[in-house]
């Protein structure tokens, strides 16, 4: 992929590779918005935020939205992360939804609806990884990333030491551990470094169907985004 000095860019070349060979979408749901079913909803939110939360693909009504993370399970999301940064403009007014892109990057592995929700196949994570990629190493500025399910938490082993994540990643220890990973920057300009370091924090999918984690999911998150707040915090803290 050749280097992109835009976000607009980054998206018409995803959108340019979309269109270079077949894979599946679900068209149907596209149609029915009257969306282009190969143009990418890469991202939603802040490329300033301090974390990123990445789910696994799009769902119905994040394509009729053109935004990730707004469905059942994105709506949960949502709202922990305007619980995490309340805003002080609108103290004592219901919570909005929508505050929370001024707080977070939401994104997913794959930027397109698989048909029927089935998990997309490797080969296609493989075509479109590089642009999120890009996405995480040269746009966003942060360097936390909470990740939604298995699928989404498995997207980053290739990019944490020797290729492999650590015994903890297969256990349910993985949702109380972090785990360091290094994104290459690619097409690197003189002096620009040629990887950038993040720190995944792992959780199980928010989805209602998630009958083992859904009620816990909300406390979950909440100190997953307080660790992210104190490392945000320490970093920034000259002392």
């Amino acid at each position: 992929m050749p280097r992109v000095q835009k976000i607009e860019d980054l998206i018409e070349s995803a959108a340019a590779e979309a269109r270079r060979e077949e894979f599946p979408v679900d068209e149907p749901v596209y149609e029915r918005v009257e969306r282009d079913p190969r143009r990418p909803i890469l991202f939603a939110g802040s490329l300033d935020a301090p974390v990123c939360i990445l789910a696994r693909d799009l769902g119905r009504d994040e394509v009729a939205a053109g935004q990730p993370l707004i469905g059942a399970g994105g709506r949960l999301v949502r709202a922990g992360i305007v619980a995490a940064w309340p805003s002080k403009a609108n103290a004592g007014e219901p919570p909005r939804l929508e505050d929370a892109l001024d707080h977070a990057l939401l994104t997913n592995t794959v930027p397109f609806k698989p048909p029927g929700n089935k998990a997309y196949a490797e080969s296609v994570r493989a075509r479109f990884r590089p642009f999120v990629v890009s996405l995480l190493a040269g746009f966003w500025r942060g360097g936390q990333v909470i990740t939604l399910g298995t699928e989404a938490f498995r997207w980053f082993e290739p990019y944490a030491e020797g290729g492999r994540f650590d015994e903890s990643a297969g256990t349910d220890a993985r949702f109380d551990a972090t785990f360091a990973c290094r994104l290459p920057v690619s097409a690197t300009g003189k002096g620009d470094p040629p990887f950038k370091t993040i720190v995944v924090r792992p959780l199980p999918h928010p989805s209602p169907l998630n009958r083992r984690w859904y009620s816990k999911f909300p406390g979950m998150l909440a100190r997953r985004l307080e660790e992210v707040k104190r490392q945000v915090a320490e970093s920034a803290d000259p002392a």
